[in-house]
């Protein structure tokens, strides 16, 4: 259970109301439904500054860089369980593989094991996201071979995302947001 009391769609504020509405016509929305305000999105609304510019910047991270679907989303899984972030991981875990990231992969990182990675990028990811959620430090090796890999700008959002997702995960857990309906928890107590 949340630790912050309903929300009532109705009673938003006109700056609560305009985080919303950027929710939910942009790319997380659709306009013929309405957007849950579940996950993060609801503990945002609350804080229209902060959520303004938070969803700003998280629309770019999942929706506007240079970095392939298949490592953002891996990088937000080494993100979410990390900070065993219920319902981040258990979204993202989905899309990952939707995007080509294997079961196996996504259930080692599940359960706090090393995964065996297939591909030298999905690798070369979890190295740099590891190195900077465990260690707060990318090393130089790993650096020069991000570089190489995914350029400058590449390395940039790709560390922004990890960022990003490092917000989610704390204000999830923060505000201890529970799981949307059928959602399966993957770090059971």
């Amino acid at each position: 259970m949340s630790r912050l009391s309903p929300l009532n769609l109705e009673a938003l504020t006109a700056d609560q109301r305009q985080v919303y509405d950027t929710l939910r016509y942009g790319p997380r929305g659709d306009d013929k439904h309405k957007l849950e305000l579940a996950g993060p999105f609801g503990v945002w609304v609350r804080a229209p500054e902060i959520g303004a510019a938070v969803q700003a910047l998280g629309k770019v991270a999942r929706f506007g860089t240079s970095i392939r679907n298949d490592i953002r989303e891996l990088a937000i899984c080494i993100t979410g369980a990390h900070y065993r972030a219920k319902f981040e991981f258990a979204v993202h875990q989905e899309l990952a593989r939707k995007e080509g990231i294997p079961g196996p992969v996504t259930e080692a990182l599940r359960t706090g094991q090393t995964p065996e990675f297939d591909s030298h990028d999905h690798r070369l990811c979890h190295r740099l996201a590891d190195g900077l959620l465990t260690n707060h430090h990318i090393d130089d090796q790993t650096y020069r071979e991000a570089v190489s890999c995914w350029g400058e700008t590449g390395v940039i959002e790709l560390v922004n995302i990890i960022g990003y997702y490092t917000i989610v995960a704390l204000t999830l857990n923060a505000f201890e947001i529970p799981l949307g309906t059928g959602m399966e928890d993957p770090f059971p107590d």
